[in-house]
């Protein structure tokens, strides 16, 4: 069975990262997992010690999604890398899926992502994730907080992340393509705390305008200063 090393970045993530681990830890999964790599961007909360008591591998890094994500890449040592956030917690289904996309005859040529839900029983929370729905099927444009699932032959081929401060995976997802994209059939289900603390009509608006900014070029080193 091909092996996956799962590759998380978190900045004092302590309050997210233990159930985010803990779903990983699932028997279906035996296996199947090599390596958790947690590259982390400098935390000051029980982050760090909350990844050693799971057995985590830990990695420092510049802090930044991009450079994390790149940095944990390259400490990853299997041959199919899964990216996941650490506010991100993926249902019982996870590995199932998993296994079935990595044994695709096409698979090394394709990468696979989540479907989206929130972690949130409001109208709000069902309408934002049929809008994503749209946005992956009409745009092709999963985000990071889907997880992406891809051969290391594919992410090497492709360059990898870029050490990007925002919009990596953006970037990374504009240049696999809608050819190389494929959901799987299990759920990544996210923290909406954004949401609930600026409220769902503005973070979104918030959100639209950024990905706007990022297509019409401005530097995503000035976009994060808007989104954050």
């Amino acid at each position: 069975m091909a092996k996956l090393s799962i590759v998380i970045p978190t900045y004092n993530a302590a309050h997210t990262l233990g159930p985010t681990l803990a779903a990983l830890a699932q028997i279906e999964a035996v296996g199947l997992i090599k390596e958790v790599i947690v590259t982390d961007g400098g935390s000051t909360d029980g982050t760090l010690a909350g990844a050693r008591e799971t057995g985590a591998v830990l990695v420092n890094s510049d802090r930044g999604r991009g450079p994390q994500l790149r940095t944990g890449a390259s400490a990853a040592t299997a041959s199919w890398l899964l990216f996941l956030h650490a506010d991100t917690v993926l249902d019982a289904g996870w590995s199932d899926a998993v296994k079935r996309f990595i044994n695709r005859s096409d698979a090394p040529a394709k990468a696979g992502y989540f479907c989206y839900a929130l972690q949130d029983h409001t109208t709000s929370a069902r309408y934002l994730e049929r809008i994503v729905r749209w946005r992956n099927r009409v745009l092709a444009l999963p985000y990071g907080d889907q997880g992406l699932l891809i051969s290391r032959i594919l992410y090497d081929q492709l360059g990898g992340y870029r050490p990007l401060p925002l919009m990596e995976d953006v970037d990374f997802v504009r240049r696999l393509g809608r050819g190389r994209l494929r959901p799987l059939e299990a759920t990544a289900v996210t923290s909406p705390d954004r949401y609930q603390r600026e409220g769902y009509l503005t973070r979104s608006a918030r959100n639209l305008f950024c990905l706007g900014l990022y297509y019409i070029g401005v530097p995503p080193r000035i976009i994060r200063q808007i989104y954050e």
